[in-house]
């Protein structure tokens, strides 16, 4: 059976855009459209599709306000179109908050301009946020984690047992994509302001956002948190969120270890990429980085993972039932990389304890 969207936007001219888009795929069938966040309610709970594209300034209530009621009432995957600009990425934090599993850039010439390409990235974020669902709507469906394999359970953690002295940690590194906003700020907000190592973020975001979610994020925590630039030396207790649209890597200048921002091989697909930092730690900090892939959509991380397990550093990943899109720690799974498995709620203990 296709994948049934309802299509909410208050302009009747992106709304039949989206839904044209979405018509060309046969995975996907829109069933249902509204043009504000009161009515993207009623239909929402009449229709039950498998997906909400949602915008976020309308008439009568917005996007965030709907979002937040439809997660309360009848909990459904929502992808939000945001506007890349300050103020859409605060909105668009607000509604990932509120519920939300994803977003995408709302570019009214991007539709005109390239349109095939758009059709694409937009049908298949649709097909796999379908997919995976969210949290809340897993939690709702099954009543116990009986149903859940034992080793992905959302209280279970699995570890692998290491014989000799554990290497002191120098260094707490943290890559994620879909789902990521929320999951970092669960962990980032419950380390003490006293941490003693500095903190790396990858967070797959448009440059647009990156400088709003660091500041969001420094608000809510403990600790120091800011969008990363060239040259930052590394401080404990400090977390530094790379810049969207650029790479971050960490290089040593004696015995300080410095932040190198460059621009982007336009090759590689994500920027940032958690592979390319994950992999600059490798002669920086050898066996000494706690490094965790956390909920996102592909394989981003995995293989800048390998090699810091290689050099002897330790990798975490989170389990299936908690996160949004299980890619990137599927990845790491199935690699067989992880020295533990955890569901979100449990990583900022077990992140305390072992550094």
């Amino acid at each position: 059976m296709p994948v049934r969207v309802l299509v909410v936007d208050d302009s009747n001219f992106f709304r039949r855009q989206i839904e044209k888009l979405l018509s060309q795929d046969p995975k996907l069938e829109v069933v249902g459209s509204a043009e504000n966040g009161q009515e993207a309610i009623e239909k929402a709970l009449a229709l039950s599709p498998d997906v909400v594209t949602m915008d976020i300034e309308m008439p009568v209530m917005n996007g965030i306000e709907a979002t937040r009621e439809i997660m309360r009432r009848k909990p459904m995957p929502i992808l939000m179109f945001s506007s890349l600009t300050t103020e859409g990425a605060k909105a668009t934090l607000e509604a990932l908050e509120a519920g939300a599993v994803d977003f995408i850039p709302k570019r009214f010439e991007e539709i005109s301009r390239h349109r095939e390409e758009v059709q694409k990235i937009l049908c298949a974020k649709v097909i796999d946020i379908a997919e995976h669902g969210s949290p809340a709507m897993r939690r709702k469906a099954s009543p116990s984690a009986a149903t859940v394999s034992p080793t992905l359970a959302p209280s279970s953690t699995v570890e692998k047992r290491h014989s000799g002295t554990q290497t002191k940690i120098k260094l707490l590194a943290i890559g994620t994509s879909t789902g990521g906003p929320v999951a970092l700020q669960e962990i980032l907000t419950k380390l003490p302001a006293d941490f003693p190592t500095p903190i790396i973020l990858v967070q797959h975001m448009p440059a647009t956002f990156t400088p709003a979610f660091a500041k969001r994020l420094d608000q809510t925590c403990a600790i120091s948190i800011k969008e990363a630039e060239h040259g930052d030396t590394l401080m404990p207790g400090n977390a530094y969120l790379a810049p969207g649209g650029k790479q971050m890597k960490i290089v040593s200048r004696g015995t300080q270890h410095i932040i190198d921002i460059s621009e982007s091989d336009p090759k590689l697909t994500y920027k940032p990429s958690v592979d390319v930092t994950f992999s600059s730690l490798v002669n920086v900090y050898k066996n000494q980085v706690l490094a965790v892939i956390l909920t996102g959509m592909g394989a981003d991380g995995c293989e800048g993972a390998k090699k810091l397990k290689s050099a002897g550093s330790t990798i975490w990943a989170q389990d299936k039932e908690s996160c949004v899109v299980y890619g990137m720690p599927a990845a790491i799974f199935d690699a067989g990389i992880a020295d533990k498995i955890l569901p979100l709620k449990d990583f900022s203990s077990h992140i305390i304890k072992q550094v």
